[in-house]
């Protein structure tokens, strides 16, 4: 993922309204991050924890998404719709997320399990158990990370209603 500057991680948003987007609280950490270690950009509003966003890229473009966090959580451990990680070291969570244009506004929304802090690029990284990763780990490794990608882009495809 390339960096993006405060401005254009605003501009990004396509889900929100225009005070939602001029007060949300961008990541802490936004001048520390690894951006090429980044398949997209999540993190948790810390005055809101029920809020998260996401940046997206989509055919060079950064594609902002605001989550709610959904009200009955799942009782066991569930699997991620983006990183598909089995050995998680953080809880799955159930966000869902207002549709870009008029379908947003009248209400509609799609829905998401998803990893609660947003590791998937990091859990798609790590080496792979020995007894999954074959004779090839980085290959496996490679194709995770592709997988992600494309379960990206088809979330952010589906908010925009393309």
């Amino acid at each position: 993922m390339h960096a993006l500057s405060e401005s254009a991680i605003r501009g990004s948003f396509v889900n929100v309204t225009l005070r939602e987007r001029k007060a949300l609280a961008l990541p802490s950490d936004l001048d520390e991050l690894d951006w090429g270690r980044l398949d997209f950009l999540g993190w948790r509003d810390p005055r809101q924890p029920q809020i998260g966003y996401l940046v997206i890229p989509v055919d060079d473009e950064a594609v902002g998404v605001m989550l709610r966090l959904g009200g009955r959580q799942p009782r066991n451990r569930q699997l991620c719709s983006f990183c598909e990680d089995v050995f998680l070291p953080s809880d799955v969570a159930f966000f869902s997320a207002k549709l870009a244009g008029p379908a947003g506004r009248k209400g509609d929304t799609i829905g998401t399990l998803v990893c609660s802090d947003f590791a998937c690029s990091k859990h798609v990284r790590m080496k792979p158990p020995a007894h999954m990763a074959g004779s090839d780990p980085e290959a496996l490794r490679q194709e995770r990370i592709l997988t992600l990608q494309l379960h990206l882009e088809g979330f952010a495809r589906r908010v925009l209603d393309r």
